[in-house]
């Protein structure tokens, strides 16, 4: 198997401020979910490799970039935009989807939160009035757990596919 494309970021954390550790950490998950894919035939990654779950690595991807724009857009900034996939269909990967495809959409969207979260305080509340007026650091910590938790469903994938560990 090819190495991944994807070099991983030096250090897990930007500095030792609370906002370089958060947003380093972040970082480091999305890097991580991505080099689980790389290198994976489109089919092999479409595919739900345990017979017990629907979970792909295309699926995981799919997930993480509408949970990106979920809570960072639609929840913290109020933007008033669709969700990428409609309910859960980003678990539901079609037959023609392909890796290259889905990591395009996913940098996209994080490119849009990026910009966001460059000049944004920590202390930025929800602006979605339905959200729970929770702080910018609050979401951010909740989305390491998220993409740590799935990056472990990435290990156990990608283990399953081709062998490879690591990360």
């Amino acid at each position: 198997m090819p190495d991944p494309v994807t070099a991983l970021p030096e250090s897990k954390a930007f500095g030792e401020d609370e906002r370089s550790v958060l947003l380093g950490y972040l970082t480091f998950h999305r890097v991580v979910l991505v080099r689980k894919v790389e290198g994976v035939a489109d089919a092999d990654a479409r595919r739900a490799v345990f017979p017990s779950s629907a979970i792909s690595l295309l699926g995981l991807i799919r997930h993480m970039t509408d949970v990106e724009r979920w809570w960072f857009r639609r929840v913290q900034q109020a933007e008033d935009i669709p969700g990428i996939y409609e309910d859960d269909e980003e678990w539901r990967v079609p037959a023609d989807a392909t890796v290259a495809a889905a990591l395009q959409d996913y940098w996209d969207e994080i490119a849009v939160v990026d910009a966001f979260l460059a000049n944004a305080e920590m202390d930025h509340l929800d602006e979605n009035p339905a959200g729970s007026a929770h702080t910018l650091r609050r979401l951010v910590v909740h989305m390491i757990e998220e993409y740590a938790r799935h990056c472990g469903h990435a290990d156990l994938l990608r283990e399953a596919i081709d062998g490879v560990t690591g990360d």
